[in-house]
């Protein structure tokens, strides 16, 4: 689970047990601002998603103690690519928290090639670039979305508009989607349950909860 990643470990995050619930009553214990834009080429296609996540401040100063390898209390070049690295290995058993589906079947995307690292003001951000291993025409119902399997990690989109897409054409119409987190345990509780029950480390049941960006495109789009 993303709790026991290495990313997690080297950060020096403690371990907390899950408790005998279902999953959406496990908190998150790292919290990040996300910004998400689908790229899309001049075939009709979605040609990648660009990625940027902003950690919070306590989760960013940890990471800052165990990666400042000189203590100069910053983090220069060389350490900033380790943070990638790791970041980048740990996520790849998660699908890097990517949630992409077209007409509700999980559309597989290819891992990143690397994350970049850096730190603003305090805080680590994390960017990368993905892609769907097949093309992805803009045909029906494509959903996007950013979360965490697990609940440990929390990325939430403040505005709507840091979900956007580039070149989206005329025949397709784009929503962000901010699921009610009550109405959604209402509807799926016992499905959610019995999830749980099958894996308590962390379920696909999980993305119920994900703000995502949906898009509706004809078929001559």
């Amino acid at each position: 689970m993303a709790i026991r990643t290495n990313f997690m470990l080297r950060a020096g995050i403690s371990l907390l047990a899950l408790t005998f619930a279902a999953p959406a009553f496990a908190h998150p214990h790292v919290f990040a601002e996300a910004r998400l834009d689908v790229n899309t080429d001049g075939n009709g296609n979605v040609a990648s998603l660009h990625h940027v996540w902003r950690f919070d401040d306590l989760f960013s100063s940890t990471v800052l103690v165990e990666f400042d390898k000189n203590q100069d209390l910053a983090l220069d070049q060389a350490e900033l690519d380790e943070v990638a690295s790791v970041v980048h290995g740990s996520l790849a058993d998660f699908n890097y928290f990517q949630l992409v589906t077209r007409d509700g079947k999980d559309v597989p995307m290819q891992a990143p090639e690397r994350l970049i690292a850096d730190f603003v003001d305090n805080q680590l951000i994390i960017l990368f670039e993905s892609k769907p291993e097949t093309p992805l025409p803009l045909t029906g119902k494509i959903a996007f979305g950013v979360y965490d399997p697990t609940f440990y990690t929390a990325i939430d989109f403040i505005e709507d508009s840091y979900m956007t897409v580039n070149s989206l054409p005329a025949g397709c119409t784009n929503s962000v989607v901010r699921p009610d987190p009550d109405e959604a345990i209402a509807q799926n509780q016992q499905t959610l349950t019995d999830a749980f029950f099958d894996d308590p480390t962390g379920n696909d049941m999980s993305k119920i909860f994900a703000t995502r960006l949906e898009l509706t495109c004809s078929k001559d789009s």
